[in-house]
């Protein structure tokens, strides 16, 4: 698999993936409760974009506010479904309003280095083909948890596979963690809650 990186380094709540999964698009990709030590050193470049065959990787941000909004609202059921396990987000009722808000929360998060949310686009940049987030984990013996979306379309052609190996991959080769969390995929919801919640308790 061969990686191409440049450049260095929709709020509605991500509740802490940290447990409940309501991970929102954007509101606060991180957990509740952050780590006390920087999430990314101040010297790791992180990537601005990743490429692949039939898609890129970029930062989430105001720019994309519109094919982002398109993509998660072509899927509502589905997202609700397969990655939030909540009606939070999305939900028929977001505004634009809304949508550029969440845009601004990402691109502002990504420049203060707290947490990482990217775009999958095609290779045009024309449409969104789903999400990608990065951010750090309150679980003990976990650097990092990625979390990973594609709409309904997409699911339905096998691109959620494809891509969840080709993010594994990536982080493993290009991110600065010993060990990562996929919930809901290496590790099954039921037992990333229990250690979420056991962290809270602890």
């Amino acid at each position: 698999m061969k990686f191409r990186f440049t450049g260095a380094g929709l709020a509605l709540a991500m509740l802490a993936l940290a447990g409940s999964p309501a991970i929102a698009q954007s509101t606060d990709p991180a957990p509740a409760t952050r780590p006390a030590a920087p999430f990314v050193s101040a010297d790791f470049a992180v990537p601005r974009l990743a490429e692949a065959a039939r898609f890129k990787l970029v930062p989430l941000g105001p720019e994309l506010v519109d094919i982002d909004f398109a993509a998660y609202m072509s899927s509502i059921e589905h997202l609700q479904q397969t990655f939030t396990r909540s009606t939070a987000w999305p939900h028929k009722d977001i505004s634009a309003a809304d949508a550029m808000r969440d845009m601004e929360t990402e691109q502002a998060r990504f420049e203060k280095r707290e947490s990482f949310a990217y775009a999958v686009l095609t290779p045009d940049g024309k449409r969104e083909r789903g999400c990608v987030y990065v951010y750090p984990s309150t679980v003990e013996g976990y650097d990092a948890v990625v979390t990973l979306w594609v709409t309904k379309a997409e699911y339905d052609a096998g691109f959620d596979a494809e891509l969840y190996r080709w993010v594994t991959a990536w982080v493993q080769a290009e991110w600065p963690f010993a060990k990562v969390a996929y919930p809901g995929r290496a590790i099954d919801w039921a037992t990333w809650d229990s250690l979420v919640a056991a962290s809270k308790a602890g």
